[in-house]
C-alpha cells in the first residue's frame, strides 16, 4: 500500500523540485518591523515646553564696568537702567556709543531675558550684537538656591 508522491514514472522516492520562494517568512518579518516602527515613531518626537532653568554653574567676577542687556515680556529692551528708544535693532548702537575708543570685542555684554520673552526679540537683540561686533555675550540665569 505505498502511495505515489511524484509525477509520472520514476522510482518510488521520485519528488518533483519545488523552485519557488517561500515569501511567508519574509512577510512575517516585515509585518514584525512595521509593528515595531509604528510603536516606536511617536516616541522619537520632540514636543517637550521649553522654560529658561536656573543656572547651576558657579558664579564668576565681573567685569569692572559690565553692561546688561534686559529684555521684557513685552519687547522693551534696556541697557542697565535705560531703556533703548530704537526696540531690540537699536541696542548695538547704543552700546557703541557707550563704550567710548574701546573696541567691542574686548567688552562683555550680559543679557538678562523674562522667561516669557519671544525667542524672536531675543535673537533681535542678538543679531543687533553681533552686527555692531560685540561677540562676548553671557547669559543670566537665576542662581539655584541650595
Amino acid at each position: 500500500m505505498a502511495a505515489k508522491l511524484s509525477g509520472g514514472g520514476g522510482g518510488k522516492y521520485a519528488i518533483e523540485q519545488n523552485s519557488e520562494i517561500n515569501v511567508t517568512p519574509f512577510v512575517d518579518i516585515m509585518l514584525v518591523l512595521l509593528i515595531i516602527f509604528m510603536v516606536a515613531a511617536p516616541l522619537a518626537t520632540v514636543s517637550v515646553e521649553v522654560k529658561l532653568p536656573v543656572a547651576v554653574a558657579e558664579p564668576k567676577e565681573n567685569p569692572p564696568k559690565p553692561f546688561f542687556v534686559s529684555i521684557q515680556a513685552d519687547s522693551r529692551v534696556y541697557i542697565g537702567d535705560n531703556e533703548i528708544p530704537g526696540g531690540p535693532d537699536a541696542v548695538g548702537g547704543e552700546l557703541l556709543g557707550l563704550i567710548g575708543n574701546k573696541t567691542p570685542s574686548d567688552e562683555r555684554i550680559f543679557i538678562r531675558s523674562d522667561q516669557t520673552t519671544r525667542y524672536g526679540d531675543f535673537m533681535q537683540v542678538m543679531n543687533s550684537l553681533q552686527d555692531s561686533g560685540f561677540y562676548s555675550v553671557a547669559l543670566v540665569g537665576e542662581e539655584q538656591t541650595k
